[in-house]
């Protein structure tokens, strides 16, 4: 089975100044959209759109009688090697809980043509995750995980949960299960407890955290807002229902001119320092902050900026 890895490499030479350190798991994953398995025809005007994340669904978007032909209709498409551009290509399987998820990860491990990696629903323990991570291994296959938090026990869980195999890059915190879940409306306010607890288990594991999609399409400004709300909060990147919320998601999680340039100031006076802190404009840095500096220069790497 041939399967690529899901990260980026970055060296010591780049244009920003890309330390070496932790740097080898991190790429943008500042977006993401979704393409039914049953309607791939759209797959080819999503990788077109440059998200960072393209996942084709055979869990939420397919009605249980169209299961196996959505699932039979994906690994088609994957055979004929098509072109992902630069997107992390997904496959969101069914939950590994149910005979339709695990006809899905057998699919998959018996394709010449596998995706990225897979994107895991209602993922309610570790243990899970664990056991898919035995299987991959046994299979040799090099499969990347994403892990959507949208359950009580998930949420419980969720810090172990993201600790659970080094194939994991990222959790995505599923906003409208979720709030079914905790009896509350989706909104800021009810989901702050949940989004917060997800941001303390993805920054302990040192994986990327993705925001549910902003579900209405003429409110731009909401979706503005709320992506600069998670942004604040450590959030990584926000989901889309349409192409045309992008450019505000990615916007909004890449990091700008400042920052960068920041960032390139605190690493370079840290490593001619070769001290625990710094001081840069009458501030003390220690030196935890290396770590976002570092992911900063990363993402910016990755992005050419």
């Amino acid at each position: 089975m041939c399967c690529c890895a899901g990260s980026a490499e970055h060296g010591s030479s780049g244009r920003v100044g890309v330390s070496e350190f932790d740097t080898a798991r991190i790429r943008p994953r500042r977006s993401f959209l979704f393409v039914p398995g049953t309607g791939l025809d759209m797959f080819p005007k999503a990788v077109r759109t440059g998200a960072d994340i393209v996942c084709i669904d055979l869990e939420d978007a397919i009605a249980p009688p169209h299961k196996d032909r959505a699932r039979t209709a994906t690994m088609a498409m994957f055979a004929t090697g098509p072109d992902f551009g630069r997107s992390e290509v997904l496959i969101r399987v069914n939950s590994l809980r149910t005979q339709d998820g695990l006809a899905d990860i057998l699919a998959v491990l018996e394709s010449e043509q596998p995706p990225t990696g897979l994107m895991l629903p209602k993922v309610k323990s570790p243990d899970e995750i664990r056991l898919l991570d035995e299987l991959l291994d046994g299979a040799d296959s090099a499969l990347r995980l994403q892990l959507i938090v949208e359950t009580n026990e998930g949420l419980d869980a969720c810090k172990e949960i993201a600790a659970a195999s080094t194939r994991i890059d990222s959790l995505l915190f599923g906003g409208v299960d979720m709030a079914a879940e905790l009896r509350v409306e989706p909104t800021w306010d009810g989901l702050a407890y949940a989004r917060t607890r997800c941001v303390h288990a993805a920054a302990m594991a040192g994986v990327d955290l993705i925001d549910v999609p902003y579900l209405d399409l003429n409110d731009m400004d909401g979706l503005a807002e709320e992506a600069a709300r998670c942004r604040a909060i450590g959030m990584t990147g926000k989901g889309a229902i349409h192409p045309k919320q992008l450019p505000i998601i990615e916007e909004t999680f890449t990091p700008n001119a400042e920052q960068i340039a920041q960032a390139q100031r605190i690493v370079a006076a840290f490593e001619e320092a070769g001290t625990g802190l710094v001081v840069i404009d009458n501030k003390l840095i220690e030196k935890p902050v290396l770590r976002s500096m570092y992911r900063i220069l990363a993402i910016a790497e990755a992005m050419g900026s």
